[in-house]
């Protein structure tokens, strides 16, 4: 019944910019911490940013300043706005969904909601 569905990938090159969304159902994301992973081929998934119930957020190094992680509760909808965009930075993106009280500094193993990812990929 809990759906996560992303949508927004795409193929750009170097430098310019994607929108990803991820619309929930079956749960209502203002009572959810929600993160951004991605996956390359052959890598381990990584935390990207993530967003708070309140609207604090936490990026990681290698996107602070190009990506902007934000929420439209009453829509239900996730975003991700991804600019200045590198090479390095393809991968499958996913939405995720967690209750853990440590929120945006939760592990991967509490996300318990997950979307079914979309592509991007950021040709040089």
């Amino acid at each position: 019944q809990v759906q996560l569905v992303e949508s927004g990938g795409g193929s750009v090159q170097a430098g310019g910019s994607l929108r990803l969304s991820c619309v929930a159902s079956g749960i209502t994301i203002s009572t959810y911490c929600m993160g951004w992973f991605r996956q390359a081929p052959g890598k381990e998934r990584e935390g990207v940013t993530f967003i708070g119930r309140d609207g604090s957020t936490r990026y990681e190094d290698s996107v602070q300043g190009r990506f902007t992680i934000s929420k439209e509760d009453a829509k239900n909808i996730l975003y991700l706005q991804m600019n200045s965009l590198k090479p390095e930075d393809t991968a499958m993106y996913y939405c995720a969904a967690t209750l853990s009280p440590w929120c945006l500094w939760a592990p991967v193993g509490q996300y318990k909601h997950w979307g079914q990812g979309t592509q991007v990929t950021v040709s040089s």
